[in-house]
Parts: structure tokens; C-alpha cells; sequence
């Protein structure tokens, strides 16, 4: 921030709006320098996020929405911290995740996929990072699923995230991949961003450490909001 603005993200850190490989943003990219508008006093003082604000099954995908049994697919762990450039800890960020079922079906009437509706499965879940900056999910490894892009293109299994800062204009968006996918290499939205390392750091690395035994496989995923390290957004602050 500079006083008391919200400084607009830079859009050279980040994929072109309107790429030909991703054939959606040609018709939805803007084509107009984006405006400036002045910060109201309702983006500088909220949100304002307690632990009581959420349920005790918020951050667990696996019970949280289960009506008459558990969902279907493989059972995992997403784990990590939130960081700013200099590696601290950001403590009570919101940590918000959306995602496909096992089938790659997504828990949404616009979604004409073929996969199947999971009834125990909602796809959403949050929670409150702790004073180490750490967050922490159970959930089911969502499937990949193909869009209508290319001939032949899928996504490969991904989870949305949101993380929330003091304002709501500090809200950043981003997807998570997860190592040893191979349709990773394929993807025309991830291939949009041209740095390779940038695109490395969207992958959510597995850990066996933090897995259950014969129950539940774990992957570590941090987020950098700033410095050279930060993990790329769909939406950054310019100069972070």
C-alpha cells in the first residue's frame, strides 16, 4: 500500500490477457488499459475473519459436505504455509479452496462434464492459517477433466485457492498442481505464464512425512505473496 490506495497489480509479472493458446481469453481478455478507482473505506477495514466465524469441519472436504457416506476417490492431505518475501509467517490469512470431484466433476449446474456428481462430496472448504502461517486440508484428490480448447485438451487435477489479506481488495486467486502429473506439460492455461520456474511453483510437492499411513497420501504447497519466490496470482498487487 502507499498511504492509504491499494497500488494496482502488475500485469507484466503475469500472463498476457489475451493469449491465442487459451482460446477464451481472446474473446474475454480486455483490450482497454484498466481504470484506477479510488479505495473506499469498506476496502481498507474489511474483511474481518475470526476462528468463530468458521465450522469445525470446514478445512476437512472429506466430512464437511457427507450426507450418507463418505465420497468417493483417492483421500489426501494439501498442507503448507503462507509467507510474505522474507519468508515470515502470515498468521490469520483466510485460505479458501474450491474444486472437481474424483471424476473431475465440479459441484455446479453449468458443469456438462460426463463425470459423476459425488452426493458426499461439496468441493469447498476453508480455514484460518495458524501463528506459524500454516493451513492445512483433507480432502479427495480432485480428477482432471477435458475444455473445450484445442481438439484434445484437459486440465490437469488442480485445486483453486483464495487468499485473503486485511482488505477486501486483498484477495489473490491462483491454482495448485500436483507433482508428477503429466498433463501438467499440456496444459494451455498453466503454459500461458512463460516462466518455467513460475509455473514450477504452482506444484504442490507430495510428502510422505505428513501422510497418513495406509489411510491418506500428502502434498506440500506454499504460498509467497511477495519477492522474487512469490507465487504466481491471477490477481497481484504491482511492486510486491
Amino acid at each position: 500500500m502507499t498511504g492509504d490506495e491499494f497500488i494496482q497489480r502488475d500485469l507484466a509479472a503475469h500472463p498476457l490477457p489475451i493469449s491465442p493458446g487459451y482460446k477464451t481469453s481472446m474473446f474475454r481478455g480486455p483490450t482497454r488499459p484498466p481504470l484506477s478507482l479510488k479505495t473506499s473505506m469498506a476496502d481498507l477495514t474489511g474483511p474481518v475473519f475470526g476462528a468463530e466465524e468458521l465450522g469445525a469441519r470446514d478445512n476437512d472436504l472429506i466430512l464437511n459436505y457427507a450426507k450418507e457416506g463418505l465420497p468417493i476417490g483417492e483421500r489426501i492431505i494439501i498442507h503448507g504455509r503462507v509467507l510474505d518475501g522474507n519468508a515470515r509467517p502470515l498468521r490469520g490469512v483466510l485460505v479458501e479452496i474450491w474444486q472437481a470431484n474424483a471424476s473431475g466433476k465440479y459441484r455446479h449446474r453449468n458443469d456438462g462434464y460426463i463425470g459423476t456428481v459425488d452426493p458426499n462430496f461439496g468441493g469447498c472448504g476453508r480455514c484460518l492459517t495458524d501463528g506459524d502461517g500454516r493451513y492445512v486440508f483433507r480432502t479427495i484428490k480432485p480428477g482432471p477433466y477435458p475444455f473445450r480448447n484445442k481438439v484434445n485438451d484437459w486440465r490437469p487435477a488442480h485445486m483453486h485457492f483464495s487468499v485473503f489479506g486485511h482488505g477486501f481488495a486483498q484477495r489473490l486467486i491462483t491454482q495448485m498442481y500436483f507433482e508428477g502429473d503429466p498433463l501438467i506439460r499440456h496444459d494451455s492455461i498453466l503454459n500461458t505464464i512463460p516462466d518455467e520456474a513460475a509455473r514450477d511453483r504452482l506444484v504442490a510437492r507430495l510428502d510422505l512425512a505428513a501422510s497418513v499411513p495406509l489411510d491418506t497420501l500428502a502434498y506440500r504447497w506454499d504460498i509467497v505473496l511477495r519477492g522474487t519466490r512469490a507465487t504466481v496470482f491471477e490477481n497481484k498487487l504491482q511492486g510486491n
